[in-house]
């Protein structure tokens, strides 16, 4: 058989003409990293580890570790930043606690996710267009989504200005609501640019392998948050208001820092060809991957401040105990979505330069390794359930309450890594679609109505919550499982070849969807089971 890292580049498309005002690059393969094969080796010197896994297998995931050590880095460290002000407020008081949960949830809901959801378009875009070495319409990429992202933050400004009597409508507490909802929403009034212009650096970046940068200044963001947050909380004592202007100005300290440090070591001089008013074309294909990209993260990350605002009926125990999950949980997720940026980041790379058998080995590498690392957190998590919640808060009934909900975690974890695996493998193809429409279904109109049964008619209260989500990842997961081993089968390894040129092929105006076939038998057919596939690809998944 072949060996896989053999296949040649899949050729330019045929009577394909240059973007107007863009000097297209000769679409040829990134040059392959020649100490790839001697570092892997190093790497992985144990001889059953070489016995397990063929060198192409051993080469991929030295470059998926390389890339998720410090993408995982950077994450941790964007996520201190609101986790710090979380503990602070936790320490002030439960109704700060509340309160706090309440802003954030209805921030997240209204705009983080949405705005967030828009640039991983990018992710798209950026990776496969660098991969087919078309540097200079990266720049364009960027400046296209620059533009939607700040005309975005109008419509988020509008909400959250009436956020306050939203709220209200939805029966959540009038105290909670007031302490700091309309605080915090004024600070945000000036943060949004700061809070998507910094992903946009961020995607912008990693797409093209760069991952430094970004943990390095996240380090010196972090350091200065956790200086201002003693500053206005402990020593002038300004309580919530003080929290929400060091929030406010740990995200524009971050934006500004990446900033300048893509102008200091001209990160850009490769991608960058100045401000063009091709920026302005085809923003009906840029949309038509970032609204179900939007979608996809908005289904996903909305069910769990769904769950905070169910809790907020609950009363503010039960509010602030949901929070900390949340917050727990994205301690938790920021391992998998390290491999998932990875995945993404190799696949969009891989399929851009026409190399299909490559990204087929990062899928199986990037799944396996998820689900290793999940097995280690489920360990921890554990072994640590009866004293994590006492890093948010002393009041011991909400530290029970945690501790109880962490039994259930340890499980909804697991699956969880490789739902974020799968969403990133599919972002890296173009393929949000399908996972927008999955979440959709299997979260909302199946998933949904089955927790608010639990937390409210069996009485299970938040922990309902968790049976919900439990539910509605697994099978998710298993939906985007199938999706990918159609994707990887040899079947549908001849339609992917041609996914290589979907991106040209959608900047020349010569189609208008993805090249994968059949979304909608991917979407609507019968959920395979999680265990049946595990048993399936245990014989296949290493096979050359």
């Amino acid at each position: 058989m072949e060996r896989p890292g053999s296949l040649e580049p899949a050729p330019p498309l045929q009577g394909a003409e240059p973007v107007a005002g863009v000097h297209a690059a000769k679409m040829e393969a990134p040059p392959a990293d020649e100490g790839a094969t001697f570092a892997s080796s190093k790497l992985f010197w144990c001889g059953c580890v070489k016995r397990w896994l063929p060198l192409a297998y051993r080469e991929e995931l030295y470059h998926v570790l390389r890339l998720t050590g410090p993408l995982l880095l950077s994450r941790i460290l964007n996520f201190l930043l609101p986790f710090v002000i979380t503990i602070f407020c936790g320490h002030i008081g439960n109704a700060e606690l509340a309160g706090y949960a309440l802003a954030s949830a209805t921030i997240n809901v209204t705009t983080t996710a949405t705005g967030y959801g828009l640039t991983i378009a990018c992710d798209t875009l950026i990776s496969q267009t660098y991969g087919s070495r078309n540097m200079k319409r990266v720049g364009v990429i960027l400046q296209k989504s620059t533009l939607i992202l700040l005309m975005f933050c109008l419509p988020c400004w509008a909400l959250l200005v009436n956020s306050h009597n939203l709220l209200l409508l939805l029966q959540q507490e009038h105290e909670v609501a007031r302490y700091i909802l309309h605080i915090k929403t004024d600070f945000c009034l000036f943060l949004f640019q700061a809070m998507f212009l910094h992903q946009l650096q961020v995607s912008y970046l990693q797409n093209q392998g760069i991952i430094l940068p970004q943990m390095y200044t996240a380090a010196v963001a972090n350091i200065l948050n956790l200086g201002i947050n003693f500053l206005l909380i402990s020593v002038l004592e300004l309580g919530v208001i003080g929290s929400a202007a060091a929030n406010s100005l740990s995200q524009i300290i971050i934006c500004l820092l990446l900033f300048g440090y893509i102008r200091w070591k001209k990160l850009y001089k490769q991608t960058w060809g100045g401000w063009s008013t091709e920026c302005l074309q085809g923003w009906g294909s840029y949309m038509k991957l970032a609204v179900p990209s939007a979608f996809m993260i908005c289904f996903e990350w909305w069910v769990w401040e769904v769950g905070g605002f169910l809790a907020g009926w609950l009363g503010e125990d039960d509010l602030a105990a949901q929070h900390l999950m949340v917050e727990i949980g994205a301690i938790t997720y920021m391992f998998p979505l390290g491999i998932h940026a990875a995945a993404c980041v190799r696949v969009g790379n891989a399929l851009g330069a026409g190399n299909t058998s490559r990204a087929i080995i990062t899928c199986k590498v990037a799944l396996v390794l998820s689900g290793v690392l999940a097995l280690f957190q489920g360990f921890i998590l554990a072994g640590c359930k009866s004293v994590i919640g006492y890093i948010f808060t002393s009041d011991d009934k909400i530290v029970q309450l945690v501790s109880d909900n962490l039994t259930v975690y340890t499980f909804l974890q697991f699956l969880d890594a490789l739902l974020c695996v799968c969403s990133g493998i599919l972002v890296g193809c173009g393929m949000q679609k399908i996972a927008a429409v999955s979440n959709l279904i299997f979260y909302y109109l199946i998933g949904l109505p089955v927790g608010i049964a639990l937390m409210f008619w069996a009485k299970l209260r938040i922990l309902g919550n968790l049976f919900l989500i439990i539910f509605s990842v697994h099978i998710t997961t298993s939906q985007h499982q199938k999706c990918l081993h159609m994707l990887l089968s040899k079947h549908f390894a001849t339609g992917a070849e041609t996914a290589g040129c979907f991106v040209s092929n959608l900047k020349l105006g010569l189609t208008k969807n993805p090249v994968f076939p059949g979304h909608a038998d991917i979407l609507f057919s019968a959920s395979s089971s999680f265990l049946l596939l595990l048993k399936k690809s245990r014989f296949s998944l290493f096979d050359q």
